[in-house]
């Protein structure tokens, strides 16, 4: 029978018996229907006596807790009961439900784990996935592990996904062709207004600016959009002020987000019984799903705060983006839907059009290792053994996979381990996890629970009115918590988060069953076992106090002045990859200091000692280091490396600072110049190739056999390069050498002058003209290949003519040169017939 609502009738009833009818006939449907048509409340009452259901239960997920404890209580009261009566709900901290529970709401986190732990379903007639748009890492998985379930054990459970704004024909594909069913909404006009141009205003600026406007020009409670916690604390703070101010302090701000108390919600959710105007300040969580009584306004500053992975750092972090087109809609129709509204928008309407149309699935910007601990612990080895809607990143991937095997919860080949299959099971993120375990194992649960907590809640301090901001040391902020506890808050401590902290290190405290030893407990080892890819050490940089190198990649920086400012070694939980002082490097946001002698105690099975030679300070040095990963924790003088290690250190020295660290005599650059003129006219020959390249591609080879014994520069400066490379060559090719491309040339005039040889070129001679009377053709090398390049001087060595053609010089160009030179030259000889004449070295011959 067709529940029947006591409320007023939604456009949602329409759709009810078609629902009803497909779900009777298929195991998979699609809901698309607009924010406020009411298919959040009355689809899962609508469904509760189907005869499909056979009195079995209905688990709703909804991906946000406020939304989840306000669905409940709704339908709850559509029924007219309590809630934990027909419908309960099951969240983060919080639940209330019974044995006669038939209709559960539960965030992603509960779903992941209910069916970890029964992946049958067992009582479990349909799952119903809510505001499925939004695209949560903890849905794509709960969606993954739901098909698998069903396909494998489940034929019969049915799976239903409901949103405003579904792809509903690629999300109908991937759900083998599942029947979808739209439906109409119920709104009102909203007028949107645009600002005219971009400001110049800080964020928290054109906020303020916004509301002001709105109260001015607007009647009615006003919605205010604003991307995260802080934003909204500041703002609260700058409009009490400046209503106080107006005469307006009658007016309500009431912060509405997940954090805050059922009580403070309902403050926000609710007309205030006076009938006070009210300004609600929220997050994206307002978005969606809830219905907040008397919005007529809604101030939209166009921001939300989005996880997103960095795959090259393995660093996750919250940046503030633009919001998409689709969210800007959803946040605008929240003015209208009790009737007409208007939307502030706070950007220009062109900077609207380059918005993104939808906020991108989460699975392609999040960190994976949760995610793949939890696919593990299903049972699988790989995440493509699961259906997803969007595959997850390969590299994101990689770097959760590698993490998750560092803190041994997965084995070489991705399975889970005993640890992991624990860790898993505690509902946290795997490092926490294992700081717990740690902290029971090392007999500190109480002080595990309160380090857990303080690292997943957020800060128990407030911003610093300091440009670097909260101090980053952790262990102060476990001393504040004790002092909180104590009754002695000191200022700038957050008492709302201390009581978030307290709540959940309770809860944490509860999971563990190891008892505190009598023994202290360093809680910087409890945070190595859950960070030990976080390690840290202070680079030696000159005025690098506050910059850390970390074990595995990448190094970070402390705000100057910050209290751990130069201490040698931190491990770091909380950093901002790309925020630092250069591009490499990241901020850090929170840590803690510790002492060699503890990391030697904690990491001792993964440290190792190496023998490090390398080339500093103009020689070998050589040195046994103790190394975690890139970081060298100390090191020791090496008293008899090994030679062939000494060897490889000196050709490495080679190849990083290039052959100018030999010496190169003219020979022994000629030697190579005389190699490569052979290499390049006789390229068949089987001529070593001497280019640089060449060179210190065969190093090894041709140089390391003469380094034995060396490790000085001034040593290497003792090379002769000349018969170095001439060993190159045997006897017969050293003869061949000499042949086809000598180092000197006889001249007519008794002389032997050298060859230039270069790249490229033929070899040169430079001779004053009197030493080649007599010489009728140009010399020619390379059995008669390439003609030497003559340079002819005058008795001042001056270049007279640069020829190939010796011959056509004598017959040409010679009789023009010897009357200019002859009366310069009077001394010096210049015959008539210089193919006959005597070639003579002197001025003239004897």
């Amino acid at each position: 029978m067709l529940f029947q609502s006591k409320g007023p009738r939604l456009p949602i009833h329409s759709l009810l018996p078609r629902l009803q009818t497909c779900l009777a006939q298929h195991s998979r449907a699609l809901l698309s229907a607009p924010t406020g048509s009411g298919k959040t409340t009355l689809v899962p009452l609508a469904l509760l006596d189907q005869p499909w259901l056979a009195g079995r239960t209905i688990l709703m997920l909804e991906p946000r807790r406020l939304a989840a404890r306000l669905a409940a209580r709704r339908m709850a009261d559509l029924l007219g009961e309590p809630l934990g009566e027909t419908v309960g709900y099951r969240i983060r901290h919080d639940s209330q439900v019974s044995p006669r529970t038939r209709i559960e709401v539960l965030t992603e986190g509960i779903l992941t784990r209910r069916l970890q732990q029964d992946p049958e379903l067992r009582g479990v007639g349909l799952l119903i996935f809510d505001e499925f748009h939004e695209r949560n890492l903890q849905g794509d998985l709960a969606l993954a592990l739901a098909l698998d379930a069903a396909s494998a054990l489940r034929e019969d459970l049915r799976l239903l996904i409901m949103s405003a704004t579904l792809e509903t024909e690629r999300l109908a594909a991937f759900l083998d062709n599942a029947p979808v069913l739209l439906g109409e909404g119920r709104s009102y006009p909203v007028q949107i207004q645009y600002q005219p141009r971009d400001s110049q205003l800080p964020p928290q600026g054109q906020a303020l600016n916004g509301v002001l406007k709105a109260l001015a020009e607007q009647s009615g409670d006003i919605l205010v959009f604003l991307p995260g916690t802080g934003e909204i604390r500041r703002l609260a703070e700058s409009l009490r002020e400046r209503l106080d101010q107006t005469g307006q302090a009658e007016i309500k701000i009431w912060p509405l987000y997940a954090d805050l108390s059922r009580e403070q919600q309902d403050q926000a959710l609710n007309p205030d019984p006076q009938g006070r105007r009210r300004i609600v300040l929220a997050t994206s969580v307002a978005e969606t799903s809830l219905t907040i009584e008397g919005i007529s306004c809604v101030v939209d500053l166009g921001l939300s705060r989005l996880p997103r992975f960095d795959a090259n750092s393995g660093l996750s972090r919250l940046v503030t983006l633009p919001c998409s087109q689709a969210s800007a809609d959803q946040r605008a129709g929240r003015a209208g839907r009790l009737g007409p509204g208007f939307c502030y928008r706070l950007w220009t309407e062109a900077s609207q059009r380059q918005r993104p149309p939808s906020t991108p699935a989460e699975i392609g910007q999040a960190d994976l290792a949760p995610l793949l601990l939890e696919v593990a612990r299903w049972g699988l080895s790989a995440m493509k053994e699961l259906r997803w809607l969007d595959p997850p990143p390969a590299g994101a991937l990689a770097q959760a996979r590698c993490l998750l095997q560092r803190l041994g919860l997965l084995n070489e080949a991705g399975r889970i381990t005993p640890k992991g299959e624990r860790v898993s099971g505690l509902g946290l993120h795997p490092r926490l996890g294992c700081l717990l375990l740690s902290g029971e194992e090392q007999g500190a649960p109480d002080l595990a629970a309160d380090l857990a907590a303080l690292l997943s809640e957020r800060d128990i301090l407030r911003s610093a009115s300091s440009p670097g901001g909260r101090p980053a040391d952790l262990r102060q902020r476990l001393r504040l918590l004790q002092d909180w506890r104590s009754g002695r808050a000191a200022d700038g401590l957050d008492r709302a988060a201390c009581q978030q902290v307290e709540r959940l290190a309770r809860q944490l405290r509860s999971r563990l069953h190891g008892k505190a030893a009598a023994s202290e407990v360093d809680t910087a080892a409890l945070l190595l076992a859950a960070y030990p890819d976080r390690l840290a050490q202070r680079t030696g940089e000159l005025g690098g106090a506050g910059r850390y190198r970390l074990a595995f990649a990448g190094a970070a920086r402390l705000p100057e002045g910050d209290g751990l400012w130069g201490s040698p070694y931190l491990i770091i939980t909380e950093l901002d990859a790309g925020q630092g002082h250069s591009q490499s490097d990241g901020r850090i946001f929170t840590a803690m200091a510790l002492d060699l002698p503890l990391i030697e105690q904690v990491l001792a099975d993964r440290l190792s000692w190496r023998e490090q030679v390398s080339w500093a300070q103009n020689r070998v040095q050589a040195q046994r280091q103790l190394c975690y990963a890139n970081l060298v924790l100390a090191q020791r003088p090496l008293t008899k490396p090994d030679p062939e290690t000494l060897r490889q250190a000196l050709l490495q020295a080679i190849r990083d600072r290039g052959l100018t660290l030999l010496p190169w005599s003219e020979a022994a650059l000629q030697l190579r110049a005389r190699l490569e003129f052979l290499r390049h006219w006789q390229p068949q020959a089987g001529w070593p190739d001497c280019s640089d390249s060449g060179l210190l591609a065969g190093l090894e080879s041709w140089l390391g056999p003469w380094l034995d014994g060396l490790h000085r520069l001034d040593q290497l400066q003792k090379l002769d390069l000349c018969a170095i490379l001439l060993a190159r060559l045997d006897w017969s090719r050293q003869q061949q050498l000499e042949q086809l491309a000598p180092s000197h040339l006889s001249l007519p005039s008794g002389s032997r002058k050298r060859l230039a040889y270069q790249p490229g070129t033929a070899p040169v001679l430079a001779v004053r003209l009197q030493e080649l009377f007599g010489l009728l053709q140009t010399p020619r090398l390379c059995n008669g290949q390439v003609a030497v390049t003559l340079h002819l001087l005058s008795p001042a060595q001056r270049p007279i003519q640069v020829t190939q053609d010796l011959a056509g010089f004598w017959r040409n160009t010679y009789p023009e040169v010897k009357k200019e030179l002859k009366g310069r030259y009077p001394k010096h000889y210049w015959p008539d017939d210089p193919f006959n004449a005597t070639a003579t070295a002197r001025v003239r011959p004897k």
